[in-house]
């Protein structure tokens, strides 16, 4: 019960922060950062806190809302010509993220595809 009081606490406390930073991002254009907190009794280092943390739960938000894997449209222009040995020109697709490069034609697996984007997302 009290696991649940306090994630609805923490809730209510991002929302009352996100409003405060709305409300910092809106001030009159001479006024800096430090002079609006001070009208408003925070500090420039809470604010601060309380614009990471309320950016912290949007991106996980997000990330909660995204499906595992999406479908990305590549255009033509973007695939390159490999010959292969025996075979026509086949179409393939270079993807580099983070150091680490997979070529991707039509014949790659999308478990092979799903595995590269775990890895790569663990190790940021």
């Amino acid at each position: 019960m009290s696991s649940e009081t306090s994630v609805v606490a923490e809730q209510c406390r991002l929302r009352e922060w996100a409003a405060q930073i709305r409300d910092c991002q809106s001030r009159p254009a001479g006024m800096s950062i430090v002079s609006w907190c001070a009208c408003h009794g925070i500090t420039k280092a809470n604010y601060y806190y309380r614009l990471r943390r309320v950016r912290k739960a949007c991106l996980e938000a997000v990330r909660a809302e995204m499906p595992a894997q999406q479908m990305v449209p590549v255009q033509p222009e973007l695939l390159q010509h490999q010959e292969q040995i025996g075979r026509n020109l086949r179409p393939r697709l270079d993807i580099s993220i983070k150091g680490f490069s997979i070529h991707v034609a039509e014949s790659t697996s999308m478990s092979l595809l799903a595995d590269v984007l775990k890895v790569v997302r663990h190790v940021e």
